[in-house]
């Protein structure tokens, strides 16, 4: 088994279910839209570029994509923490996934790199 999908299946509930939608739902958000493992961890990358990432916030335990470029965006949804290039948009697995607002931000970054 390849360590990225060690990486979701080592997740407890109902953080790997979540993980494993977003994974999903990236990767079917845009044909050229691919994975990676890099980091040890999960990207995902638009056209060959690094794009964005999924990760599980250690004192939160909530899962979060990473958006790389995420600090040319403008969203209330994402937080820049003290990161100086990514903003991140945690996702509460108590809640319903908000995929418009996910596909919202995803549509604005690929923007970026189609510049």
């Amino acid at each position: 088994m390849k360590d990225i999908d060690l990486f979701y299946l080592q997740k407890d509930e109902p953080i790997k279910s979540c993980l494993l939608y977003l994974r999903e739902h990236l990767l079917a958000f845009d044909k050229n839209i691919t994975e990676a493992w890099k980091y040890r961890m999960p990207f995902f990358c638009y056209k060959g570029k690094i794009f964005c990432y999924l990760w599980v916030n250690k004192t939160t335990h909530q899962p979060y994509i990473g958006i790389v470029e995420g600090r040319k965006l403008e969203h209330p949804l994402l937080i820049i923490e003290k990161r100086s290039r990514m903003k991140i948009m945690m996702i509460d697995t108590d809640q319903d996934i908000p995929v418009d607002t996910i596909n919202s931000i995803l549509t604005m970054a690929i923007s970026l790199y189609d510049k």
